[in-house]
């Protein structure tokens, strides 16, 4: 962490402001010790990737809340360590059973897992629904949407493709999905 306790206090007010940069300094100077954070905590690349992107999305939400008697770095990785602690409570509530590990294992090796033709038919136009919410978004944010999630890329590989800082790719993604999940919630045409 490169940054002094005032130069981040000055980030965090011009963030208020709206200020862009401020937001990609704030994510450059915290992602890779949140992502650290997360990656120890879940052992899981991907898990720790999730948890720390919606840990700034959470935060840059909320930073008008920010209370500036405690340090940002504290305050991120309590964000964090709930949203986490969400996610296993969400997990362990999701099927509640009185049947043993052992027991699980032979019920979920017996689940047919081939969707019927209504199943086929509601994934098909979830699909649809969520590319045309897709094209609601700026061209940058689709293409990176795209890349992402659709193709599958890494980080690194969308910013060798689109020739861009990996961070920049990281504040484009992170803005992205908080402008698709806002037309997805909304119904409503904007962006």
């Amino acid at each position: 962490m490169g940054l002094a306790h005032t130069d981040i206090e000055a980030l965090i007010t011009l963030a208020k402001t709206g200020k862009q940069s401020a937001y990609k300094k704030l994510l450059d100077e915290y992602w890779s010790y949140i992502y650290g954070f997360q990656l120890k905590r879940t052992s899981d690349e991907f898990l720790a990737e999730d948890i720390t992107i919606q840990t700034f999305a959470k935060a840059f939400d909320k930073l008008s809340t920010y209370n500036s008697d405690y340090k940002f770095k504290t305050w991120l990785t309590t964000i964090s360590k709930n949203i986490h602690v969400d996610i296993i409570r969400k997990e362990n509530n999701a099927v509640v059973t009185n049947t043993s590990k052992a027991e699980n294992k032979k019920i979920n090796s017996l689940a047919d897992n081939t969707l019927s033709a209504e199943d086929e038919l509601i994934k098909e136009q979830n699909l649809s629904l969520l590319l045309q919410n897709i094209k609601k978004l700026k061209p940058d944010y689709q293409n990176i949407i795209m890349l992402r999630y659709f193709q599958e890329l890494s980080y690194k590989e969308i910013a060798e493709t689109i020739d861009e800082p990996i961070n920049t790719i990281k504040v484009k993604l992170l803005r992205a999905r908080k402008l698709l999940a806002d037309i997805i919630t909304s119904g409503t045409n904007k962006v």
